[in-house]
Order: structure tokens, then C-alpha cells, then sequence
């Protein structure tokens, strides 16, 4: 009887195998480098949902209406507080305010809380050029004095030159002097520079995208507009958009019966404009009269409609650039703000309207069908164009969502690993998150192919899988024929 067979190809075929996984995970990270897409990061100042797409039927605002309907929207997604600076560094950072120390805007956190990592930083450390436009992190103490730079940036931010004119006299009132008022329609030809600072952010990201198209490398670019934050500051056509007598007031107007002092804010911020100073409010409820709550609220809404247009320019530019097959669009904004609603003219509350916030993503390939030579996802749109129609959402998620979820998201969809939970506590930890990763809502089941994954990990693990699962019936095969 000759001696049994030893199977000694066994490790041999093993070795194989497992050099086949390697190979293709190569290819899969070389490829991650080459196809990587690049992320355009679109935050508003003080932006409600009162758009059209969020149901809203007076206000004009296509352009972002039709990022919306080439996008996944959130309906019911909340800030982790109602105050610019916290809000910012919390969900740029991916941690709660309670874990940033941040509640106002007098502290830095990488000195008082934690040297944590931001969404730029993480993505300027896996191979992206990052670069910030306008207000992107709150300017001051809480970004200490550098928009976090050098840490998040990969280049000096940009802020707009006629910026420190927001809170100047520029705001020509019926007695033809100029003031410093809540509402201040311009003619932009007669203010200083001859602009406003959200025209001059979109014509430098606009240039930034130029220079990008060409580059090697994938770029994060983020883009922070000003409006429709007070003072109501655009341009004086816009008014055209709602007339008065179209404007209805608050619903809910009244201080509710009860309210604990502690959950109401008096608006200090709008009582120290002139035209405001002039009514003589008396402190700390009001009321304010009901003409020029229609006032307020007409210049908000042309604020918002003022704004729809720099969306529009920069996606417009965006398609132009053939940059929209290869950018991932999200679009939020820090906190919301009340316009009459329980008797508040401003953020810093608990209200819903202060704490509900508009988000949606784009993503190429999956959100929308990849665009075709020649066509264009974004074209510019005139909200003045009677003839345009309300666009409705892409696709919706009805679920409870938060800010703090920018961060893994954002990573996830760019096919970056997204930072792993955070341990409590967490202030020893550099990078982590806080926020649940929103991944799961894109995942679509009407989609026959799934062309894109939003984790190039998960194609190496899928192929290796393929690989080990063949190892297995290949050994099993092998060792029936050396028995035989």
C-alpha cells in the first residue's frame, strides 16, 4: 500500500489565496486615491427651514429647492444648540457642547476642552486639500482668532472684505440718512466696495473650484454664507419677491402662559438696531407692532431668496466645472430663528424654530444619476421667474436627526472610515464622534445596481470575503481528492 498523501499544496493554495486578497485591496486603496470624490460643504447662517422644499409656499427658492430634489433630505434634523459658535464647533467637530465646553463663544476647544479633530482636519489628513470660505467656524475666541487654522485648513481661510461693514451705518432709512438697522434693503451699487460679503464668498469659492478642477488631489471645500443672519442686509430687489400684504404673521405670536424665564430670550441683539431702538419696546416681552412684524419677516424671507441665488451661482459653476459627477453637496445650517413665533424675535431658545434646521446631501451616482455629457443637475435658476415650478425632494427620511452626524456621515460617504464612537468621557481622545452615522438612510431599495459604496473598506472586505469563501471550497475539494 503505498504511504498516504501529506497534502502539502494545502499552505501553498493558502499563500495563493491570501496574496490574491492583498493584491486586491491594493487596487482597492489605489483606486479609493485616484476616484476619491471631493465634498462641498454648504453652511448657512441662521437658516430655518422656510424653503420651498421644506413646504414652505411663500418663500422663492429654487436653487436650493433643486439641490433638494437631486438629494437625500432630512425633514426633521436639529442643531445641538441654538447659538452660532457652539453649534459650529459642535457639529465641526463631531462632539456635543457638553463634551466641547463651548455654550457661548469666549473659549477655544483645544485649550479648554480637548485637542479634538474637525471634519476639515480629518479629511486634510487623508490626502484632501481644505479650504474655507466666509463663515465657516464662528470667527473669534471659540476658532481662536484662526478659523482653527493651520489645523483644519490646508490654506488661509477667506473672508469677504465688505464683512466688517455688516453692523456699520449702510442702511438708508426714509429720512435719507444712513443708519445701523434691523431691516436694510441696499442698492449694492451704494455701499462700500460696491458688494456684499456673500457675493464676494461665492465668487471665491467659484475661483477655488477653477483651480481644483486641475489638481490631483480631491478637495474639501466649505462654503459659510452670512444671510439670512441680521442685519437683514441684501439687496433691495428682493423685496419685490413678498410684498407686504402677502406677509402673514406667527402663527402662535404669544408668550406662552407660564413659560419659565429661563427658556425665553429677550432679543437683546435686534433691540440695539436703530430702527428697532426707535419703536421703544419695553423689555423683555414687547410686544413689537404688528406692522413691522410684517417688516421682519418680509426681509428675512428676501434674505433667504438673496441667498438661494449665491447657492445657485456656486452649483451652477459647480456644472459648469464638470465637478458635479465627482462632489458630494451637503447643505445645513447652524441653528434656525423665530419670527414671532411664542413672542421671539431671535436663536438662543429651545423652540423648535430655533433648533430645526434644513440638511440634505447630494451624492453623484446615488442620490441622482450620474449626470450625462453635457447635462446639467444644477443650472442656475431665477427666483424672479414667475414660471418656475416648486421642485420637489429627491428622496426624504422622516427620521430624528442631529448635526453631530455631520462628521462620520460625511467621512462614510466620501469613503473615508468614519471616527469610532467616543468613550465617556472623552476629552482625552482626539478623534471621535459623538453622532450617529446617517449611512443606513441611503441605502435605497429601488436601486437594481448599488453603483456606488460609500466605504471603499467595504469592497476590500466584499472581495476578500469572495476570496475566503472560494479558499474554503477549493481546500474541501482538494482534500476529497488526495483521500480518493
Amino acid at each position: 500500500m503505498p504511504p498516504p498523501r501529506t497534502g502539502r499544496g494545502l499552505p501553498w493554495l493558502g499563500l495563493v489565496l491570501s496574496s490574491v486578497c492583498v493584491a486586491l485591496g491594493s487596487e482597492t486603496q489605489a483606486n479609493s486615491t485616484t476616484d476619491a470624490l471631493n465634498v462641498l460643504l454648504i453652511i448657512v447662517d441662521d437658516l430655518r427651514p422656510s424653503l420651498g422644499c421644506y413646504g414652505d409656499k411663500l418663500v422663492r427658492s429654487p436653487n436650493i429647492d433643486q439641490l433638494a430634489s437631486h438629494s437625500l433630505l432630512f425633514q426633521n434634523a436639529f442643531a445641538q444648540q441654538a447659538v452660532c459658535a457652539p453649534s459650529r464647533v459642535s457639529f465641526l467637530t463631531g462632539r456635543r457642547p457638553d463634551t466641547t465646553r463651548l455654550y457661548d463663544f469666549n473659549s477655544y476647544w483645544r485649550v479648554h476642552a480637548g485637542n479634538f479633530s474637525t471634519i476639515p482636519q480629518y479629511f486634510k489628513e487623508n490626502g484632501y486639500v481644505t479650504m474655507s470660505v466666509g463663515k465657516v467656524f464662528h470667527p473669534g475666541i471659540s476658532s481662536n482668532h484662526t478659523d482653527d487654522s493651520p489645523y483644519s485648513w490646508s490654506f488661509p481661510p477667506y473672508h469677504p472684505s465688505s464683512e466688517k461693514y455688516e453692523n456699520t451705518k449702510t442702511c438708508r432709512g426714509p429720512d435719507g440718512e444712513l443708519h445701523a438697522n434691523l431691516l436694510c434693503p441696499v442698492d449694492v451699487l451704494d455701499v462700500p466696495e460696491g458688494t456684499l460679503p456673500d457675493k464676494q464668498s461665492t465668487e471665491q469659492a467659484i475661483q477655488l473650484l477653477e483651480k481644483m478642477k486641475t489638481s490631483a488631489s480631491p478637495f474639501f471645500l466649505a462654503v459659510g454664507y452670512h444671510k439670512p443672519h441680521i442685519p437683514f442686509r441684501y439687496p433691495k430687489e428682493f423685496q419685490k419677491l413678498y410684498p407686504l400684504e402677502n406677509i402673514t404673521l406667527a402663527p402662535d405670536p404669544e408668550v406662552p402662559d407660564g413659560l419659565p424665564p429661563v427658556a425665553y430670550n429677550p432679543w437683546m441683539d435686534i433691540r440695539q438696531r436703530e430702527d428697532v431702538q426707535a419703536l421703544n419696546i419695553s423689555v423683555p416681552y414687547g410686544p413689537i407692532p404688528v406692522d413691522f412684524q410684517r417688516k421682519i419677516r418680509q426681509s428675512y424671507f428676501a434674505s433667504v431668496s438673496y441667498l438661494d441665488t449665491q447657492v445657485g451661482r456656486l452649483l451652477s459653476a459647480l456644472d459648469d466645472l464638470q465637478l458635479a459627477n465627482s462632489t458630494i453637496i451637503a447643505f445645513t445650517s447652524d441653528h434656525g430663528w423665530a419670527l414671532g413665533e411664542h413672542g421671539e424675535w431671535a436663536k438662543y431658545s429651545n423652540f423648535d424654530v430655533a433648533t430645526h434646521v434644513p440638511l440634505m446631501f447630494y451624492v453623484p451616482g446615488r442620490t441622482a444619476s450620474l449626470p450625462e455629457a453635457g447635462e446639467k443637475l444644477f443650472p442656475y435658476l431665477d427666483p424672479f421667474d414667475s414660471a418656475s415650478q416648486l421642485m420637489e425632494p429627491g428622496r426624504q427620511s422622516m427620521d430624528l436627526v442631529e448635526l453631530v452626524s455631520l462628521f462620520p456621515t460625511l467621512a462614510g460617504l466620501a469613503g473615508l472610515q468614519a471616527p469610532p464612537r467616543c468613550p465617556v468621557p472623552s476629552f482625552h481622545v482626539e478623534l471621535c464622534r459623538e453622532g450617529k452615522n446617517l449611512l443606513k438612510h441611503f441605502r435605497f431599495r429601488d436601486l437594481e445596481e448599488d453603483p456606488y459604496l460609500p466605504d471603499y473598506s467595504l469592497r476590500i472586505v466584499s472581495q476578500c470575503q469572495v476570496v475566503k469563501n472560494i479558499s474554503i471550497l477549493l481546500i474541501f475539494l482538494l482534500s476529497c481528492c488526495l483521500r480518493g
